[in-house]
């Protein structure tokens, strides 16, 4: 059989949660407001597919520059380029 080339491939151990904890995030990270300039982490939240970064964002530090209805857009430092990502506030945490 091929092997897969999924979104979410490679992710066993990066995105997931630990057993017992909630699968839902709690509501006052979903009501999170980030004010444009704002300096983020984008941690991913496995629990929320919707909004998710690619996995290689993971752990990355950004400045939040536009607000996009329920989601952020949020550029970061790779390398020597700078990429900009769309990042619902579950997977965002501040600096």
């Amino acid at each position: 059989m091929p092997s897969s080339k999924g979104y979410r491939r490679h992710t066993r151990k990066l995105l997931t949660k630990k057993s017992g904890s909630r699968s839902t995030p709690s509501p006052d990270t979903m009501l999170r407001r980030y004010s444009v300039g704002e300096k983020v982490v984008v941690k991913i939240d496995p629990g929320t597919h919707k909004g998710m970064p690619h996995r290689k964002y993971q752990g990355k530090v950004g400045t939040v520059t536009e607000t996009r209805s329920r989601s952020y857009l949020v550029e970061v430092k790779v390398g020597s380029t700078i990429k900009k990502i769309i990042a619902r506030p579950e997977h965002l945490k501040l600096l």
